[in-house]
């Protein structure tokens, strides 16, 4: 069953790959040729000005690949759910790309975050339960009260996916592997999810194209506009997939997530401790604490990575997926390895 449905997703991955391979140089281009860089300070870990607009690629990889699966299939396979996601998810592109370039506030960009949020949330995009694992509890929530929940797990994660993109290859490794996970998760369920497993195969594919040139020394970062965008994907996604399931509802993404969820929520507590902003920038991320205890660039992403795949393997024993969870993430570990070598002889 299984390997017939995840045929068209393996396409879809391929796909996003080589589209986003292809897109990138012509990005960077473009960001030298317009002085767009993401320049260092004392926040940020790189030495040298560096082209921040590496998010143009990740979502042009994922259009494209998805008009691929349309073409191929002869209708267009998403519902409702997953066509509000692709909608919120270019508002939240378009946000950061207009960040990455000029500048926008703070306050702004969070109030156009809530209505990406809310447009998903009105078109179906909503976490209208939640399961207390050991307990057996079911708690149902009134609209309501549904809607802040599922905005605060919206926005929350496509801000958790910005604050991580610190270290070259952390946010694409993580945002690939979370990405691959919540698609075999969802594609185990019963019914199978396999629609979701597609958008989520297309996006990491996309994602891992890119990494070909974000790998340290990266030559391009995706900047606000693949960070939130893969966020906001990832949030969205897990609502529509693995939240459908009454017995786990937002007990899986919790693990499947824990990197990206952990050092947001760490974040805002340090800053809200100090009187400060939670959006206010520092340097004391989970990626910032394990540099400074002196490993390196690359020690640094295969730790956290490692940590987000241990976690993902006891969400996926849990949803009976263990073993196509085990076979997907071998199958992305050798891809990713591949792409580190290849990242050495790129131009």
């Amino acid at each position: 069953m299984i390997k017939n449905l995840i045929t068209i997703p393996i396409i879809g991955f391929i796909a996003a790959f080589f589209f986003s391979i292809l897109v990138v140089p012509l990005v960077r281009k473009m960001c030298l040729k317009e002085g767009y860089y993401d320049l260092p300070n004392e926040r940020k870990v790189h030495k040298k000005p560096i082209p921040r607009l590496g998010g143009i690629a990740i979502w042009l990889g994922t259009v494209f690949a998805l008009i691929t699966v349309v073409l191929l299939q002869g209708t267009y396979p998403f519902g409702n759910s997953i066509s509000a996601i692709l909608v919120g998810g270019t508002i939240m592109f378009i946000l950061g790309m207009v960040d990455d370039t000029y500048g926008l506030s703070a306050k702004f960009k969070f109030f156009v975050q809530i209505g990406a949020a809310l447009i998903t949330f009105l078109l179906g995009v909503q976490i209208s339960y939640v399961y207390i694992p050991f307990v057996g509890i079911h708690w149902y929530f009134w609209p309501l009260l549904s809607l802040p929940i599922t905005i605060l797990w919206v926005v929350g994660l496509s801000n958790a996916f910005n604050f991580i993109d610190g270290v070259d290859g952390l946010a694409g490794t993580l945002g690939s592997t979370c990405a691959m996970t919540i698609g075999i998760i969802a594609l185990c369920l019963q019914p199978p999810q396999d629609t979701c497993t597609l958008l989520c195969f297309i996006l990491a594919g996309a994602i891992v194209g890119f990494l070909v040139f974000n790998y340290n020394p990266a030559k391009i970062f995706m900047g606000d506009s693949g960070s939130l965008f893969v966020g906001f994907l990832l949030a969205t996604l897990s609502i529509v997939s693995v939240m459908k399931s009454v017995a786990f509802t937002i007990f899986l993404p919790l693990f499947i997530l824990v990197v990206p969820i952990f050092d947001i929520c760490f974040a805002t507590t340090r800053r809200l401790l100090k009187g400060k902003s939670p959006f206010s920038p520092d340097a004391e991320h989970l990626h910032h604490k394990l540099l400074k205890a002196g490993f390196s660039h690359n020690k640094t992403v295969v730790t956290l990575v490692a940590v987000s795949v241990a976690s993902g393997m006891v969400a996926a024993y849990i949803a009976g997926a263990i073993r196509a969870y085990l076979v997907t993430i071998l199958c992305l570990s050798v891809v990713l390895f591949v792409v580190s070598l290849i990242s050495k002889f790129r131009k």
